[in-house]
């Protein structure tokens, strides 16, 4: 089923306002059985309230079972298919940096990585090496020269970096080299269709010259590539739902795939309180607003369960600003979840809260994975999730007479 041709002659226009909310990586599990999660375990007041007030659930990203990147896990809490449209994390850096992508163009996005004297990954973030000294590295890295093809490279934050290929016959089906271990070597970047066979080549090309390039840095003397992608094409927020979109957001690539959603990226906030101020700045002037916190994720990533309490609780600190714009529906959920347990991201349904005027309260007490099970809203796909916000927005007329 089309979602948004089923939904289009459906669309009212009024003065509502909706906020997404957006702890990247939220779930969790218990570290032992019968335990609780990171988001049981913090102090959370704010969205437990609204928990009594709203409505709660699960979503599922992709499909059950089926552990998603961060671009599948945003596509589909703004309702797109993730499946359909399959964005990389590549395409998404280097729109979030403002790089405008070309028809035919490959964008990748890069890591920082420290090899050893026998070329294995010791750390494959190079010690998530601050911006100030990654920054003239990605610079430097420019002086790769390939044949027939310009090579652009950008800074993007701490380990990150994108290269972007521009030439005739490329395509970006390129099979990520970070081989997600250390003590191994980086992988060799392999096509995953025919098409993409000079692509592979070009990529191992930039790898080569880059760590001569590199050779003598104590921290980012190697690099990996991942999220190797063409330039996609979705049908922008104002199309599919008739809203004035805001996204509010810190990192890169979040702006990129908001800007390829058609929203407009606001403000220039480091801090969740500075993106509260620049929420309030903007408000009367859009409909909806993305608002995305990092710091569930890369506390859970690191496998830091106190840390991901603490930055879960920041995240429930920020609620009282928003509640004070009086927005007619807030929805906090994350895009994925991030045990710490795990170390990285899963395929457990991410927790997910619905406060509205006209919402079905159930019989939750507080906002956690337990609550969340046994929720109104059930166990459902977070493509989903933006038909339930315009409903109840009340910005969807009656299906059929």
């Amino acid at each position: 089923m089309d979602t948004h041709a089923l939904i289009k002659p459906l669309l009212v226009k009024n003065d509502s306002k909706i906020v997404l909310y957006v702890g990247d990586g939220l779930g969790g599990l218990p570290q032992e059985p019968g335990g609780k999660t990171e988001l049981e375990t913090a102090n959370t007041p704010n969205l437990d309230q609204l928990a009594r007030e709203g409505v709660l659930g699960g979503s599922i990203p992709v499909a059950p079972g089926i552990s998603p990147g961060s671009g599948p896990g945003h596509l589909g809490l703004f309702g797109y298919d993730p499946v359909k449209f399959l964005i990389g994390r590549g395409a998404l850096e280097a729109t979030g940096i403002g790089f405008e992508l070309r028809e035919g163009d490959v964008a990748v996005r890069a890591n920082f990585c420290t090899l050893d004297a026998q070329g294995n990954i010791s750390d494959r973030r190079a010690g998530r090496i601050p911006s100030e000294e990654s920054a003239p590295l990605a610079i430097k890295l420019r002086q790769v020269k390939i044949p027939g093809i310009e090579v652009f490279v950008e800074p993007v934050k701490e380990h990150r970096f994108v290269i972007v290929f521009r030439g005739p016959g490329l395509e970006g089906a390129v099979a990520d080299t970070d081989p997600q271990l250390t003590g191994v070597p980086p992988l060799a970047a392999k096509p995953t269709d025919p098409g993409s066979k000079k692509t592979a080549e070009i990529c191992n090309e930039f790898v080569k010259q880059a760590q001569q390039i590199l050779k003598d840095e104590k921290k980012a003397n190697g690099c990996t590539l991942r999220g190797v992608a063409g330039k996609p094409s979705l049908p922008s927020f104002d199309e599919a739902y008739g809203l004035r979109a805001a996204a509010i957001a810190v990192y890169p690539m979040y702006k990129g795939l908001a800007r390829l959603a058609g929203m407009d990226i606001v403000g220039d906030a480091k801090t969740l309180d500075e993106q509260m101020q620049v929420l309030k700045a903007n408000w009367d002037k859009y409909d909806f607003f993305f608002i995305h916190f990092k710091y569930t994720d890369s506390s859970g990533e690191d496998g830091n369960f106190d840390a991901k309490v603490k930055r879960t609780e920041e995240y429930d600190a920020a609620v009282p600003q928003i509640l004070a714009l009086k927005p007619d529906v807030v929805i906090a959920t994350g895009d994925h979840s991030t045990p710490s347990m795990l170390a990285s991201h899963s395929w457990h349904p991410v927790p997910t809260l619905l406060w509205a005027k006209h919402c079905r309260p159930d019989a939750a007490t507080a906002f956690g994975e337990r609550d969340c099970v046994t929720g109104g809203l059930g166990q459902f796909e977070a493509k989903h999730l933006m038909t339930l916000a315009l409903a109840n927005a009340g910005r969807l007329g009656k299906y059929g007479a």
